[in-house]
């Protein structure tokens, strides 16, 4: 018997792909091989960043305007990088904002804020020690303070 040679191409064609089929599901595992070395196990030490300061911002009246605030309370957060945050409550209106170094100095610094209802308060501060300074703030319409930095 005699088989066409397209049968047979056919033939030889199914066979390598039944083979195919039955391997791809094997893998070759070399023996006597060493296992692969496991990462290694560092740890790394972080150095933590600088802690905030919040000192108390004392501000006492220096002119008629201002007294009848009387004294007022506010705080001042050093980020410990140069600048920080500065609020006071003057009256009904509570003020916000920054309060940075000038540039150049390590004791001068100036701190502006705005109000609650549209005001702004601008200071100039001297730092005579890492928590204690003093200085003198003015509000848009006139009065004027004594600041006092620190406990």
């Amino acid at each position: 018997m005699n088989i066409p040679r397209s049968v047979s191409l056919v033939r030889l064609t199914l066979a390598a792909a039944l083979a195919g089929t039955v391997l791809s599901g094997c893998y070759v595992v070399p023996l006597g091989q060493p296992a692969p070395a496991a990462p290694s196990q560092q740890s790394y030490a972080i150095a933590p960043g600088p802690v905030s300061q919040t000192f108390s911002a004392r501000l006492y009246p220096s002119n008629a305007e201002a007294a009848r605030y009387g004294a007022v309370g506010g705080t001042v957060t050093n980020d410990m990088n140069g600048r920080g945050h500065f609020n006071a409550q003057i009256g009904a209106e509570q003020f916000q904002g920054e309060a940075t170094r000038v540039a150049g100095s390590r004791t001068a610094g100036v701190a502006n804020a705005t109000g609650s209802r549209g005001g702004n308060l601008s200071c100039q501060y001297t730092m005579n020690s890492a928590t204690l300074g003093s200085g003198q703030c003015v509000l848009n319409n006139g009065p004027a303070f004594t600041m006092h930095i620190g406990s």
